[in-house]
């Protein structure tokens, strides 16, 4: 990287400095990289829509060419309809409906009766209803959307759950238990590994990764901490956690050695790879690189020096690629009711902030936040709340020429251009490839997105989906080994293998067991985990190996035959 090229955030995560370093970094580290790079990360800027006009009438500063709409004020009857909205809104999603419209799905956080309500709009969007998805929950803080159309809420209390919500209505909310009983905050699914990462909000919390048995059934799967490993500062190894609901007497984040601690964790988002985690105590937003499972800090208030945003919370990465932050005022501080953005181009600042006396009455109850950030399908409008404006809360809708396409320069981080390979799943350090040195090799020619977990039934009949990214034409041979057997017993087993010719790009291949193979997952009985090996071959370079783990479910048992009679 030349001394011109500017460090972005997405740069910084594309060079392998923040995937080399700990949780939080101290000032020394800035200074350094910064230094080397003659550029800085994540500070103070004009960001891509220039400076806040006047307040508007409803009390938001908008930059020139942004409007804002009342969309529903809490205690009052949403406009165009009979539903009350619940009081103290939180998170939201929006869901696209077939007939060109969306709905909107908003959490409420009030102890005992919190729940989740759902606006409908039309394609012009028009309100054509309101109701009311899920009741009877404590105090619904955050969570998030799901790529298969479901709200996922979460309680925010001690002993609180994750509930999947349906956003139309037609079908009753259902409680996921296994996802863990805790301080529940925010959630995020990573499709490509087929697992969700949840918050916990409260300090010295823990940062969760919930892989299901049957994605993207969430029923039943396997929670896991993340957690520091020994041997190599900022990889992050996750480790199984033994009671799930664990509930105050043996709470999850307590069950575990060497958790990694989080200062309350609240807002999370993936993209890219990326899951980026707020942190609120200490300001800071988090950076877990899912390919090489390391984690850094991307931003923190105290390392930017005039910062606007402080207070981090709530997290959503538009289609541009800019990350919109909202601000928790828990100090009932004016200066700190904003939006802000941190955009590709690695600018922190303001787009929008919440003035007037709705936002900012006298007493506890009237600190209030912005929360909520989400936009609607087609990217042009962005919901956000005021969580007590009038003492209660109010929903809002900004509408403007939002960036649509991801700046020059900015592009998605791909598994192709991290400084090493992912962990195996299950924990342990990330395997070196073949022919790198230390740390595994800069630029390696092959991303790769897998299953985690897979039915043995499943594997069989439909084999194993990979998708494969090359940055140019190559020999990609596949083989998925285990140990079958204990002690001397012990042998390696190949289930499946098959080689192909790939273009520069991406492909989608999918793995299927040798009848023998086939055969050995019939006859197991328990899950064993299997290690999948990829290997590239391109034209002049060295063989480039990956190997992850896959977990393969043990098929059901057959049910007894009654015995036949001796004749």
């Amino acid at each position: 990287m030349s001394a011109e090229t500017p460090l972005t955030r997405r740069r910084l995560l594309q060079s392998g400095l923040l995937a080399a370093t700990a949780v939080s970094f101290g000032p020394q580290f800035w200074r350094d990289a910064m230094a080397a790079t003659g550029d800085r990360l994540a500070q103070a800027g004009p960001g891509p829509y220039g400076p806040l006009l006047p307040p508007d009438a409803n009390g938001i500063q908008l930059p020139q060419g942004f409007s804002s709409r009342l969309i529903a004020r809490s205690g009052r009857a949403v406009e165009g309809t009979s539903y009350s909205f619940p009081i103290f809104p939180d998170g939201q999603a929006t869901y696209a409906t077939p007939d060109g419209g969306w709905i909107l799905v908003t959490n409420s956080e009030v102890p005992l009766v919190g729940g989740v309500s759902a606006i409908r709009f039309d394609r012009s969007g028009a309100i054509v209803d309101a109701y009311r998805i899920l009741g009877g929950t404590s105090t619904n803080c955050a969570g998030g959307p799901t790529p298969w159309g479901t709200w996922l809420s979460c309680e925010e209390v001690e002993g609180g759950r994750v509930w999947e919500c349906d956003p139309t209505g037609a079908r009753r909310a259902v409680v996921h238990d296994a996802m863990g009983v805790f301080k529940h905050e925010a959630a995020c699914v990573d499709p490509a590994e087929q697992v969700v990462y949840l918050t916990e909000d409260i300090g010295g919390g823990g940062l969760y990764r919930f892989t299901p048995t049957d994605y993207p059934d969430l029923a039943e799967g396997l929670l896991e901490i993340a957690c520091g490993d020994p041997a190599a500062e900022g990889h992050v190894i996750w480790r199984e956690v033994p009671n799930p609901g664990g509930g105050s007497s043996e709470p999850t984040r307590e069950q575990v050695d060497g958790s990694l601690k989080f200062a309350r964790g609240e807002g999370i988002w993936f993209d890219d790879g990326i899951v980026y985690v707020a942190t609120t105590s200490d300001e800071t937003i988090h950076a877990y690189d899912t390919r090489t499972r390391t984690i850094g800090t991307l931003y923190r208030a105290d390392d930017a020096p005039g910062t606007p945003l402080r207070g981090v919370d709530n997290l959503h990465v538009s289609r541009s690629g800019d990350l919109y932050v909202a601000e928790d005022s828990y100090d009932n501080d004016p200066d700190a009711m904003d939006v802000c953005i941190i955009s590709p181009e690695g600018d922190v600042s303001r787009f929008l902030k919440l003035t007037g006396d709705q936002h900012f009455q006298l007493g506890e109850l009237g600190t209030s936040e912005t929360v909520g950030l989400t936009f609607d399908p087609s990217g042009t409008r962005l919901y956000l709340g005021s969580q007590r404006a009038w003492l209660q809360g109010a929903v809002y809708e900004i509408s403007g020429p939002f960036r649509q396409q991801r700046p020059q320069g900015a592009r998605p981080i791909t598994p192709g251009t991290t400084p090493a390979d992912p962990a195996p799943a299950g924990g342990g350090a990330a395997e070196t490839p073949a022919g790198s040195g230390r740390g595994g090799r800069r630029g390696a020619p092959l991303g790769l997105d897998v299953a985690r977990q897979i039915g043995a039934e499943r594997l069989i009949g439909k084999g194993l989906a990979l998708a494969l990214t090359l940055d140019q034409p190559a020999t990609v041979t596949l083989k998925l080994t285990a140990r079958i057997g204990t002690g001397r017993r012990q042998r390696k087993v190949v289930l499946a293998s098959r080689s192909a010719q790939l273009r520069r790009g991406a492909a989608q291949l999918r793995l299927k067991p040798s009848r023998s193979g086939a055969r050995t997952l019939r006859a197991r009985r328990r899950a064993i985990a299997a290690t999948l090996e990829v290997r590239v071959r391109t034209a002049g370079a060295p063989p480039h190996l990956l190997r992850r783990t896959v977990r393969i479910q043990a098929p059901a048992a057959a049910p007894r035959s009654p015995a036949r009679r001796r004749r």
